[in-house]
């Protein structure tokens, strides 16, 4: 079987604090290590109040303080949210504190609305605008002190030095990400739970067409996915309940907390079923060998090296459970 890793969006629950959101990620780092999980990754979103995940360097040199074999990192950095030498520098950092088991996972969406993003970059050229493969020259070549002799940033040095890299990873929901990162030889990982139908074309074009690189000599791929496992039925149809509200808020642009009395009303109404079934493609929901089956289908579907798998249960508990039986029957 693949590598089985962790997306963790840090989600707050109801009634709860940032600060137990981030307490409870460091605790299921610490159980996912234990049960053998490849790696951890945060998520980077923004005007969610819903979500303490603006900040995933920080969470990622917290959780990685608390664990010692478990891959720690960022799935991902939204790069034109950030100046390229600020990126460098602070993975460079988190490199030398965790040597061997970081990963930068480098995205151009905003990770947030438009609004937001304008706040975020400081202007609607920015916004509009693709500055992604710029960019990313540019952190690639602070990352490996690789400007050319004629270059202004060439005196510029990303610090402190370290003898290794992060591992590099370029994510994305559409075919640009795993495109780019075909033709520039790096690893692509997929967000299988934005546009499922496309997942599997799209990481065996990625294989087909990668080209090796001084970072990568042959193709690695991942493909991330909305997973929830438990023995019952009535937990697993209220996280396809919560899961189905928590998105179709967001699309709607009113994100917020769900309290357990919305929850119950949004599956009782004529409107969830509808709902229910337009989200069937996004979610891995039901009993653990089930779920598996389902992982294993995707994984041959789309020929990804490793799974990542998000389980944003309204609940901890259930979170981890989850966790713990997908471990058995995948790991």
């Amino acid at each position: 079987m693949a590598p089985v890793s962790v997306l963790d969006f840090v989600g707050i629950q109801y009634g709860g604090t940032a600060t137990e959101a981030i307490d409870a990620s460091v605790q299921l780092a610490r159980d996912v290590e234990r049960l053998g999980y490849q790696r951890i990754w945060f998520s980077e979103h923004h005007n969610s109040p819903t979500l303490a995940c603006t900040a995933p360097e920080l969470l990622i040199a917290r959780v990685g303080a608390a664990t010692s074999t478990l891959r720690v990192g960022a799935g991902g950095i939204m790069l034109p949210n950030h100046a390229p030498l600020k990126v460098a520098e602070t993975f460079r950092t988190l490199e030398a504190m965790f040597p061997g088991r970081v990963d930068l996972g480098l995205g151009r969406a905003p990770g947030t609305d438009g609004l937001t993003a304008l706040a975020l970059r400081g202007s609607e050229e920015k916004v509009m605008g693709n500055e992604f493969p710029q960019l990313m020259g540019e952190l690639l070549a602070f990352l490996t002190d690789g400007f050319p002799d004629d270059h202004p940033f060439r005196r510029v040095q990303a610090t402190p030095v370290v003898p290794g890299l992060p591992s590099l990873w370029v994510l994305g929901s559409s075919d640009y990400g795993s495109r780019f990162a075909a033709v520039n030889g790096l690893a692509a990982s997929f967000a299988h739970q934005i546009n499922p139908e496309l997942a599997g074309p799209v990481l065996r074009a990625y294989r087909r067409d990668f080209r090796p690189s001084e970072f990568l000599d042959a193709p690695r791929s991942s493909v991330s996915t909305i997973a929830f496992a438990s023995e019952d039925a009535t937990e697993n149809e209220e996280f396809a309940a919560y899961w189905t509200l928590n998105m179709a808020k967001l699309r709607s642009g009113s994100p917020g907390p769900i309290s357990p009395e919305e929850l119950r009303e949004f599956a009782a109404s004529s409107s969830y079923p509808a709902a229910r079934e337009g989200m069937a493609g996004r979610l891995n929901v039901g009993t653990p060998d089930l779920v598996a089956d389902r992982l294993r289908a995707l994984l041959e579907e789309t020929q990804a090296d490793e799974l990542i798998l998000a389980s944003p249960a309204p609940s901890f508990e259930a979170r981890t459970r989850s966790y713990e039986l997908l471990a058995k029957e995948l790991l």
